[in-house]
């Protein structure tokens, strides 16, 4: 019975979540982000995929955390850059399940649970690369090229844009205002749009930064 309220809790937490944030899944959707939480926290007590293991601190610092940059998309074509264990990749996935993800990761292990997600996902709209950037070599460009915590700005701007579509733009997850990293980056890129992202239920700071 305690699994049972625990699973109907999840859901609560995650409908209202999506709710906050103006999204509208089907059913559907949910129980793949569910089934998703569940994969992380199994895969979690064996390989260490993310620091973050309680139930609803998952859900409100990843899932919710995910979701709240998929009206910022508008995209075909969106390259999740050090996916690791598909985030923010894979909750959008399942929320935009019309456009095309590649989740790209260097680490095996961190691959390898993401293959299993996408089986048991059924997400057909979703690759996996597990390559350095610097070494992948697709076959098109991308409308979006996302990352969460994968580097600073400079970094992920000059990695990135060789991959990134011309009409594209270049999206990076931050926490609290990235002042001195925006700062630091060379002339040659500029921030385009800052976004202030509000996370239901989540009071520490989130910002989106559109660079081109």
């Amino acid at each position: 019975m305690a699994k049972d309220s625990n699973f109907t809790n999840k859901r609560l937490l995650i409908e209202l979540g999506i709710y906050s944030l103006g999204l509208k899944l089907r059913e559907k959707q949910i129980d793949q982000l569910l089934t998703y939480l569940e994969l992380l926290n199994k895969w979690n007590q064996r390989y260490n995929l993310t620091a973050i293991k309680e139930p609803k601190k998952v859900i409100l610092k990843h899932l919710l955390d995910s979701l709240s940059v998929v009206t910022y998309l508008k995209s075909h074509r969106i390259l999740d850059v050090g996916s690791g264990a598909g985030l923010p990749g894979v909750p959008l996935a399942i929320a935009c399940s019309n456009d095309e993800i590649t989740l790209l990761d260097s680490c095996t292990k961190k691959t390898r649970f993401l293959m299993q997600v996408v089986i048991e996902l059924e997400l057909i709209n979703v690759s996996i690369v597990n390559k350095r950037i610097e070494h992948y070599q697709p076959n098109y460009l991308f409308d979006t090229i996302i990352s969460w915590a994968f580097s600073n700005l400079i970094d992920f701007t000059q990695l990135a844009s060789r991959l990134r579509d011309p009409s594209g733009k270049l999206l990076a997850m931050k926490g609290i205002y990235p002042k001195e990293e925006i700062e630091s980056l060379p002339v040659t890129y500029k921030v385009r749009n800052i976004y202030p992202l509000s996370i239901p239920g989540l009071e520490a700071q989130r910002h989106l930064i559109e660079l081109q």
